[in-house]
């Protein structure tokens, strides 16, 4: 960049100001979106292929973290109960979790620590990683010494970094599911074009016309629909 424009005082402070108005324009878009229910149609999302640990110490304190793959609250729940029992003397159960495609749907809890001393750092590894589909818990225990909000907001930040670290993170498609009715002599046509775009079959009833539930990637959707569409076979979207 030319050293005249940056050492132009007025053109630095006219870029910083739209740069903010950017920002903030699009953090208030997002927050629109979401107190409105509308969510960002993502056709790919990143979440760790299995669960993990890491671990962090800080003047005695030890906080133990474990990372999840999981795809609701209730899974949460029991990933939860199953570490308090395993960890009954523990001082703290902090945790953060996001859910759905976009990551739109997320929660911190901080378990009795100072507010937003160990939820919200948990919950921000997990945005820093890119990664929904995700809960993390830390299990702190407590060493003897305060190590006051500055250092707990650290403790539990590293504690999460380090467990999804070990992790190894993968990319997964958005599917749609479909139920689809047909004649016995089209469910050769059904599974060829599941095969064809990806898709995998879920359940089927060939008890009176084949009923085939399937799950296909949401980016072929339109052209599965299509193939299937040709041979006037009925789908409908569950």
């Amino acid at each position: 960049m030319n050293k005249k424009i940056i050492e132009n005082p007025i053109i630095v402070h006219n870029t910083l100001i739209t740069l903010l108005i950017i920002r903030y324009c699009t953090r208030y878009f997002f927050l629109f979106l979401k107190r409105n229910g509308i969510h960002m149609q993502v056709q790919e999302y990143k979440t760790i292929h299995a669960p993990v640990e890491g671990e962090y110490k800080e003047k005695g304190s030890k906080f133990l973290a474990f990372a999840y793959p999981v795809h609701s609250e209730d899974e949460v729940k029991m990933l939860l109960e199953d570490l308090k029992k395993r960890h009954h003397t523990a001082r703290h159960h902090c945790w953060a979790y996001r859910l759905l495609p976009d990551g739109s749907k997320y929660r911190a809890y901080d378990d009795g620590e100072p507010s937003n001393s160990a939820g919200k750092p948990i919950l921000g590894q997990i945005e820093s990683f890119g990664l929904t589909q995700t809960c993390v818990i830390v299990v702190r225990y407590f060493g003897g010494t305060l190590l006051g909000v500055g250092g707990l907001m650290h403790a539990y930040k590293e504690a999460a970094k380090n467990a999804l670290l070990s992790a190894h993170v993968i990319s997964k498609h958005v599917e749609s599911k479909l139920r689809i009715v047909c004649d016995f002599k089209a469910v050769n046509v059904v599974i060829t074009a599941c095969k064809q775009y990806q898709g995998s079959i879920i359940t089927q009833d060939f008890s009176e016309r084949c009923n085939i539930v399937c799950s296909i990637p949401l980016q072929f959707h339109q052209q599965f629909m299509h193939s299937i569409n040709q041979t006037h076979i009925h789908a409908e979207q569950l």
